[in-house]
């Protein structure tokens, strides 16, 4: 089981943490930088028959195949576009090689266990499981996410039946 992102709540130390950022439609989200393993642009990727819509499809990455998915479509923020500035960031998430399709990369963002507030409560039927927390910075706002929530394990095993 995979550790999850230090919140305030979790956080007793004063130790920040990193954040790699990225955008989807106007908002910017952040997931724990530990977890990325490279930034790479949108390439086409080999499709998976009876995959949900967010599961993009596999790519071969140095001989591991690695599950693709889209942001935008999983948290329902509307249809996707690519261009020249989509990434797809690689990394770490329940315990396998996952990327994920975003809009665009900001930066590497260092927050301090004050600047990490608790998740709001959602009064809504979308679970937010996946929101850790939000980190302000000055006048900026990051959503925090736990990836491991997001996707989930019945997810990744649609990939690994069909690999």
């Amino acid at each position: 089981m995979s550790t999850p992102i230090v919140t305030q709540a979790h956080n007793t130390s004063d130790i920040p943490c990193e954040f790699l950022a990225f955008r989807l439609g106007g908002e910017e989200y952040g997931v724990d930088i530990q977890k990325v393993q490279e930034l790479r642009g949108y390439e086409p990727v080999s499709t998976i028959a009876g995959a949900p819509d967010y599961l993009k499809g596999v790519v071969n990455l140095r001989g591991v195949i690695i599950p693709i998915f889209d942001m935008r479509i999983r948290l329902k923020l509307g249809t996707a576009s690519y261009d020249d500035t989509t990434v797809v960031i690689i990394l770490h998430a329940s315990n396998r090689m996952v990327g994920i399709v975003v809009d665009g990369v900001s930066d590497v963002t260092t927050l301090t266990p004050e600047q990490i507030k608790p998740a709001p409560n959602f009064n809504t039927d979308i679970s937010a499981d996946y929101v850790t927390g939000l980190g302000l910075q000055d006048e900026r706002m990051l959503i925090l996410i736990n990836l491991d929530t997001l996707l989930l394990d019945k997810e990744l095993d649609i990939v690994a039946d069909s690999s």
